[in-house]
């Protein structure tokens, strides 16, 4: 089979990890497109080419992607339309990171009329932490709660916040301050952003758990009429969301965006030192008895094919590598919306990319309680 020919958009931490995992693979071609033009040398190796590209010149977008049979969109949420467009004009199939709602709505309309695959959300949380989610639910006669909760936490938190920049900060700031989606009751409802506050012990590590915006991806449409509770929540060490509302809150930043990214930056170090937890659990009916089943993984940062990453870049570009690499071997739909719950877990996690999820032995077994 001939090599497929991926455009990708976006040089950041994760697009790097998506391009390096891609070429190394040896089944694929990629140009990585990015509009700061510093970014690129970065790839080194780990492409076939690169492009200096503005994304809001809609025809130099279409040119760049044109001849390119896939288009993974790696780029801040608020380039989803433009990019997505774009994919849709020329014809070729495409993927995206956004936990965003409204793009991946827009996403979600473009699939209708689209000749190819639309998979949106694709990554870690949205996205394997749905696959996750979508097999827990297929176990029960009869649903009654899905909880999700997902958390790249610093190895060595040396803070206040007990935090460090892992990915993107627009993004980390939309999840913060968005509203939530949720079902209650049977219900779909709006929750507020960082409330919902409990207490998780995982593997004998202590943690808080709190509503952000975006974790459920396409589950509420997938699940609703079938599940009387249904949330995502996010995972941070003990303290993490109430300096949160403080800065959001009381100091008002919520509504100075800029100005909260213009001090996460310069006052909260990145890192490679990280770790990655998911915990699923579900509970309801099978066989006439009331059951509980629960999936934990935890991925560190590490180095892989001679070259040091961290776990939030593994998780978040295997989840969308699998995901095309899926496409490509004929598992996935190549037309129209795709959801990360149509995709059967075990193929996941047997996958290549897939496999860098693979729960380890001490996690794995659920040693897990969660406490209101």
């Amino acid at each position: 089979m001939a090599r497929t020919k991926v455009f990708l958009v976006g040089a950041g931490k994760i697009g790097r990890a998506i391009a390096a995992f891609l070429t190394h693979s040896g089944d694929y071609a990629v140009t990585v497109g990015d509009s700061n033009a510093a970014a690129l040398p970065a790839l080194g190796g780990h492409c076939a080419g690169t492009v200096h590209l503005d994304v809001h010149d809609r025809r130099a977008l279409e040119l760049a992607l044109a001849g390119h049979d896939i288009v993974v969109n790696a780029a801040p949420f608020t380039l989803t339309v433009a990019i997505a467009g774009a994919a849709h004009a020329v014809g070729a199939h495409y993927f995206d990171l956004t936990e965003d709602v409204a793009s991946t709505r827009f996403v979600k309309e473009l699939a209708e009329t689209a000749a190819t695959a639309f998979v949106p959300q694709c990554g870690l949380a949205p996205g394997f932490v749905s696959i996750v989610a979508g097999d827990l639910a297929k176990r029960f006669d009869r649903l009654d709660e899905l909880k999700l909760r997902v958390g790249a936490l610093p190895r060595y938190p040396s803070n206040a916040l007990k935090y460090n920049l892992t990915w993107s900060v627009d993004g980390l700031i939309n999840e913060y301050c968005n509203p939530c989606e949720a079902v209650v009751d049977g219900e779909r409802r709006t929750a507020d952003a960082l409330e919902g506050r409990e207490t998780l012990v995982i593997d004998g590590v202590e943690y808080e758990a709190f509503n952000t915006s975006g974790g459920l991806g396409t589950l509420a449409d997938t699940l609703e009429g079938r599940v009387r509770t249904l949330n995502y929540r996010t995972i941070r060490y003990p303290g993490h969301v109430e300096i949160l509302r403080l800065l959001l809150n009381d100091l008002k930043l919520r509504d100075r965006r800029d100005l909260l990214k213009q001090v996460l930056e310069a006052a909260v170090p990145a890192t490679l030192q990280d770790v990655v937890v998911v915990f699923v659990t579900a509970a309801g009916h099978r066989g006439g008895a009331l059951v509980q089943d629960s999936f934990a993984t935890r991925v560190l940062g590490r180095e892989i094919q001679g070259q040091a990453w961290g776990a939030i870049q593994i998780t978040t570009a295997a989840g969308v590598c699998a995901m095309v690499d899926l496409l490509r071997s004929g598992v996935l739909p190549r037309r129209g919306l795709v959801r990360q719950e149509q995709v059967d877990l075990a193929t996941f996690l047997d996958n290549r990319f897939g496999q860098l999820f693979r729960p380890e032995p001490a996690v794995s077994g659920g040693n897990a309680r969660a406490a209101a």
